[in-house]
């Protein structure tokens, strides 16, 4: 059998020499970084999110304004146990506006048939959804409502999701916010 003092050796030699290294010592790369001559502007991706992504294709085609925010607790849409989708809402300081918003998890879409969704903004002041849309037989993932003028109002986001053979929608809403 072989011995292994010489590894063993060479193991404790290694540790020391780092042991040895200076704390401050500076070496390339390590220092603040140099700004560039010519300042790049940092584009915003468009990519679709569970989180919502205001700058999304799906959202820009919706109008939904590039400074949106999520507010409120997100609403889980279930099936049983399993969660298929997620519901949000949305607040747009520059434009005033709220959005409902819904996010079909991988986890269904992947295996699902084409399904139905609906999403809009819910209003407790006045008992009614504003800004509604509807998608028959689909296998989109992301959904977004217009604009709704609910700024002033107690509201939530509320969405639905009817899988291909239900004979009725599964929903859900986010927390209420005023």
């Amino acid at each position: 059998m072989r011995s292994t003092r010489f590894s063993k050796g060479a193991l404790a030699a290694a540790t020391s020499a780092l042991v040895l290294l200076p704390a401050g010592a500076a070496y390339a790369g390590s220092g603040p970084a140099t700004p560039p001559s010519h300042p790049q502007k940092l584009t915003r991706s468009t990519a679709p999110s569970p989180d919502g992504n205001p700058a999304s294709k799906l959202a820009q085609a919706a109008g939904v304004c590039d400074d949106a925010v999520p507010i409120g607790t997100r609403g889980l849409i279930k099936r049983g146990s399993e969660t298929i989708a997620s519901v949000k809402q949305f607040y747009s300081k520059k434009c005033n506006e709220n959005y409902g918003y819904v996010w079909v998890w991988e986890s269904f879409r992947k295996t699902a048939a084409p399904y139905d969704i609906t999403v809009g903004v819910y209003s407790y002041s006045d008992d009614s959804v504003h800004a509604a849309k509807a998608w028959k037989a689909t296998k989109q993932q992301e959904f977004w409502t217009d604009g709704a003028n609910t700024v002033d109002h107690c509201t939530s986001g509320v969405g639905s999701l009817r899988p291909a053979g239900a004979p009725h929608p599964f929903q859900a809403y986010s927390e209420k916010r005023c």
